[in-house]
């Protein structure tokens, strides 16, 4: 599923590369896999996930994602290869313009749902995270909390191969982030691979798993 070989990462600044976030990253995540990606602020899981939902190439290294070598891979072959790619961001990244039923409808959409299953699917998921009452609300007038609920309701509404999630349970009550993980680790179970990135060290240790441990953008832990 996934494949670092001796990968590492610097961004530009003025076209001039910068210093490097990662350095030097070897590890697989087989598929079907459960992975926590831990370390301090600062360590690189961001930027780590960056390179596992292609929104950056590796400056140093060789990269397969999804069975494909990305380094090499041609720009059209990207998109196709992002659709089976769950992502839960930080910042949530909903579409404002858009309520929150049509938010988390957008991946059925872009997939060719028919209406019928999307209004079906869709307010099933709303319902199982609790938010079946907000689903004509808008983004902002959400709280944190909701949004943050709407942001995982869309990364895996269309099942994706693989789920990347960047601190998901930070704006959820214990009982919530409870729930959401109960939900990972079910799509964990029918064949999704997921790495979640997390401060929430409660967490890790209520659902063991193998991690990732990362220290100034360096491996201290695969297993």
């Amino acid at each position: 599923m996934l494949r670092f070989d001796a990968v590492g990462l610097h961004y530009l600044s003025g076209g001039t590369p910068g210093p490097d976030v990662l350095r030097d990253l070897s590890f697989t995540v087989p598929e079907g896999a459960f992975r926590w990606l831990l370390g301090p602020s600062g360590a690189g899981k961001t930027s780590l996930l960056r390179l596992m939902y292609l929104d950056a190439r590796p400056s140093h290294g060789r990269l397969h994602v999804l069975g494909t070598e990305i380094g090499s891979a041609p720009r059209r072959a990207l998109p196709g290869l992002r659709r089976r790619i769950g992502v839960v961001f930080q910042d949530f990244r909903l579409l404002d313009h858009l309520p929150v039923f049509d938010n988390v409808a957008l991946p059925l959409r872009l997939a060719g749902r028919g209406e019928g299953q999307i209004r079906a699917d869709v307010g099933e998921m709303l319902r199982w995270v609790g938010l079946q009452d907000r689903a004509g609300t808008h983004p902002a007038e959400l709280s944190g909390g909701e949004q943050q609920r709407v942001a995982i309701a869309r990364a895996v509404m269309a099942r994706p191969s693989l789920l990347l999630a960047d601190e998901p349970t930070g704006n959820l009550d214990d009982a919530q982030a409870q729930r959401l993980l109960v939900l990972f680790r079910e799509l964990n179970r029918l064949g999704t691979t997921v790495v979640v990135a997390t401060h929430n060290e409660t967490l890790v240790a209520r659902y063991p798993a193998r991690a990732l441990r990362l220290d100034r953008g360096r491996l201290t832990e695969v297993g």
